[in-house]
């Protein structure tokens, strides 16, 4: 019954999505709104995953300070750089969606 589901509504939303495409003018049509959602899309994905990944940067190294308090210095260095590394990709989706948004 789930695979019938899936497949009607795959079906449906096909043609549904076709007939407006059918139906529209040439010249009507902008690509102006997909360009910001695009844009909207670089900066929110970028900021989960670097979100992610320094959430998980930071828990690997607060987890090995724990577990050996002696091994701070060499830990801590380390995770600073990988931070760096993980934020430096959200600021390169803030820069895609500037170039993005220039072309609107």
């Amino acid at each position: 019954m789930k695979r019938f589901v899936s497949r009607a509504v795959t079906f449906l939303s096909t043609f549904l999505i076709a007939s407006m495409a059918f139906a529209s003018d040439g010249g009507a049509t902008g690509t102006g709104g997909y360009i910001a959602v695009g844009a909207g899309l670089a900066v929110g994905l970028a900021a989960l995953g670097g979100g992610i990944g320094q959430g998980n940067a930071a828990n690997g190294a607060l987890g090995g300070i724990a577990r050996n308090p002696g091994a701070s210095g060499k830990v801590f260095t380390p995770m600073i750089i990988g931070l760096a590394m993980t934020e430096s990709l959200v600021l390169l989706g803030f820069v895609i969606a500037f170039f993005l948004q220039g072309k609107i």
